[in-house]
């Protein structure tokens, strides 16, 4: 019997389209090029610290600093795999290895991993933290090699604790045969203000800062990467200009830049077209947005989502430019119905500041004469898709059709 299901065959006509792409792996932030445009003062004050590796000597620990999409992962990252290959040449071992601290963020964590990558098999839990801090070392020391570990978003890892920083920093006391060197990345620019001192000055014994790129830096890097990104002829003259403008306004942010690129692209191939035009960048910009947002929405405390969902019912019912009061008013109700701490009128107006810096509110200090001041607040973003995250998390799930009881004059 013939089927006619329409769910069969599911992605035969998808696949009939012919691909814009030659390579669209080249666009995502975890590829690495073999040449980083405008960024050789910094590569070659990387290289010229870490040579010392290549002599068999301790070369000296490191803090690299730069917004986001400024190129120090990838340059980072790039000196590396440089040094790995070279050693090989010169029958030195060295070997560097890569952690990223958003995800492995605990002392415990970061330490097995690391004994991991030389074959040792450590639970991911279990064992006291200072057992497999002398089961990693025990095994680097089991032979003569020089160790570079690569810390990337390091400021993530102090947030719970100092302690790994300052056991890794002083590593090469107990080792006869190897030697470790750390190299901590980071966007944020003061975090080693909450260190101990004795590791800030030990972890920062050399820095280096990635300034962010222009608008013709991010042209140029978006040149270099959509010849092998796309094939020939797809891209409209406007595109990567227009990438490079929007990336230009996010502090020269060239993994932003790079994500226009390619979902251009995907949204373009979603339409079946065979050109990107600049309407694909700026409907790319738009998605990048939502998406951003939404993602932050989805990891905000409870209580500043309370204080969102307010500002949200406000408008729904036909409020504009709400007053922190008004935001009080109904962040009470909503707490007291799923039984959550009430916080105080002052805490919620902080949680509102937050939310303004974080772009999901616009909230604007105005005078109410011998009434004093307030705050009139706005939403920065979508209504539908925040309150679909909003209602992912199980605490607010319950609030889902709640009517507040509303009493205010500025009703519109």
């Amino acid at each position: 019997m013939k089927n006619d299901d329409p769910l069969d065959n599911l992605f035969d006509k998808l696949l009939e389209n012919e691909s814009i792409f030659k390579s669209k792996e080249v666009l995502r932030p975890s590829y690495t090029p073999e040449f980083l445009p405008h960024r050789d003062r910094q590569i070659n004050s990387l290289a010229t610290i870490l040579v010392s590796a290549l002599r068999g000597e301790t070369p000296s620990n490191i803090l690299i600093y730069g917004k986001t999409g400024t190129g120090k992962t990838a340059a980072t990252r790039h000196v590396g795999f440089e040094l790995e290959k070279k050693s090989e040449n010169l029958n030195t071992l060295c070997s560097v290895l890569y952690m990223n601290c958003e995800i492995i963020d605990t002392q415990y964590r970061l330490v097995a991993n690391l004994a991991r990558q030389f074959g040792e098999d450590i639970p991911m839990t279990g064992w006291p933290t200072d057992q497999v801090f002398t089961k990693f070392k025990e095994t680097i020391d089991s032979k003569q090699q020089v160790l570079i570990i690569i810390l990337d978003e390091v400021d993530k890892l102090i947030k719970k604790g100092d302690d790994v920083l300052y056991n890794l920093s002083r590593i090469n006391e107990d080792l006869k045969n190897s030697k470790v060197s750390i190299i901590g990345v980071s966007n944020d620019l003061k975090f080693t203000e909450f260190l101990d001192p004795r590791v800030k000055s030990s972890l920062g014994e050399e820095e280096i800062v990635f300034p962010p790129y222009d608008a013709e830096q991010i042209s140029d890097i978006l040149h270099q990467r959509a010849e092998m990104a796309y094939k020939e002829g797809v891209l409209d003259d406007m595109v990567i200009p227009l990438c490079s403008a929007f990336a230009a306004q996010e502090h020269g942010d060239a993994r932003r830049a790079l994500d226009l690129l390619r979902v251009s692209g995907e949204l373009t191939e979603r339409e079946s077209k065979q050109v990107v035009e600049e309407r694909h960048v700026r409907n790319a910009q738009e998605k990048i947005e939502n998406d951003r947002i939404v993602e932050v929405v989805r990891t905000l405390p409870t209580q500043s989502k309370l204080a969102l969902y307010s500002v949200i019912l406000l408008r729904k019912n036909g409020y504009v430019n709400v007053t922190t009061g008004e935001v009080y008013n109904v962040y009470r109700q909503l707490s007291q119905n799923i039984d959550m701490d009430i916080l105080t009128q002052r805490r919620v107006t902080d949680l509102i500041s937050e939310l303004d810096m974080l772009g999901i509110l616009n909230a604007v200090v105005v005078s109410k004469g011998r009434y004093g001041r307030t705050k009139e607040i706005d939403l920065s973003v979508p209504v539908e898709s925040t309150l679909e995250v909003l209602f992912e998390d199980y605490k607010l799930k319950p609030l889902e059709n709640f009517k507040p009881v509303i009493t205010s004059q500025t009703h519109l």
